[in-house]
């Protein structure tokens, strides 16, 4: 039954996603790109929707109010596609550094240009990255919200972190608060299978890294309160969902915390 819920879920969420962009395209091409933006977050939502009903998934989001009001760099934990889209409904104008290729999918690119999303070369150098910086300062200066992965790409809930310095040079050069975001989608929507399990977790936004701060000063605080809350969340949601298959990544994590604990 596990297996056929996943499916399912699967197959109505792309279903949902190619439905929505055939058929409010016109829409989403004509009415103003903030207004716009409306339409990708109301998919947001309605995959919320399709994951209580269907995977029997919930969550609650926890720190809201840490959110600041002019523009920010939001700093989520980065583990399955559910944290790419998972908290549009949540922020006014997020605007996110994104692979260049993504840019040339048919229509899809079509959907992210309009939102000034800013595209980039991984292998780039020199003035490519001054001129991602640029659009980037240029974005920031509306209001709008960053988020940056700052581990690069997913990784498995209770994985050792490899966070990138990158956004240790985006806290020095654009001179905003980071938000720094702890949450374990992973183990509910696991790396490289189809499967979709029941339960419960929480994301959880941390107080605001304020800037000003030495980029090392700020780079190791960064890791510190966003790991250590990513343990108690481990360690909260495994005890929480009992049934939870984990991956190896979180057992091994979780014995280290108790082994912790127990010295």
């Amino acid at each position: 039954m596990l297996r056929l819920r996943s499916i399912l879920f699967n197959t109505l969420f792309y279903l949902n996603l190619i439905v929505r962009m055939l058929v409010l395209t016109p829409i989403y091409f004509i009415v103003p790109r903030k207004l716009a933006f409306e339409i990708p977050k109301a998919w947001a939502r309605s995959n919320h929707w399709l994951m209580e009903k269907i995977a029997g998934t919930t969550f609650e989001i926890e720190g809201l109010e840490n959110i600041p009001e002019t523009g920010c760099i939001f700093a989520p934990k980065h583990q399955s596609f559910w944290d790419t889209y998972a908290l549009l409904p949540n922020l006014k104008d997020p605007v996110y550094i994104l692979k260049r290729e993504l840019m040339w999918i048919p229509l899809f690119g079509w959907y992210v240009a309009k939102q000034r999303m800013i595209p980039v070369n991984r292998a780039a150098r020199g003035k490519v990255m001054l001129k991602v910086m640029e659009r980037a300062k240029e974005e920031m200066a509306k209001g709008r919200e960053l988020i940056i992965y700052p581990e690069g790409t997913r990784r498995p809930p209770g994985a050792e972190p490899e966070y990138r310095y990158g956004i240790a040079r985006l806290y020095r050069d654009l001179k905003v608060p980071v938000v720094p975001v702890a949450m374990h989608p992973g183990l509910f929507w696991p790396l490289h299978t189809t499967m979709r399990y029941p339960g419960h977790f929480k994301v959880r936004i941390l107080p605001a890294i304020q800037p000003g701060l030495d980029p090392d000063v700020f780079f190791k605080k960064l890791i510190e309160v966003t790991e250590k809350a990513s343990d108690e969340l481990l360690i909260e949601t495994a005890r929480n969902n009992p049934d939870l298959p984990l991956p190896p990544t979180a057992v091994k994590r979780l014995a280290e915390l108790q082994g912790t604990v127990a010295t």
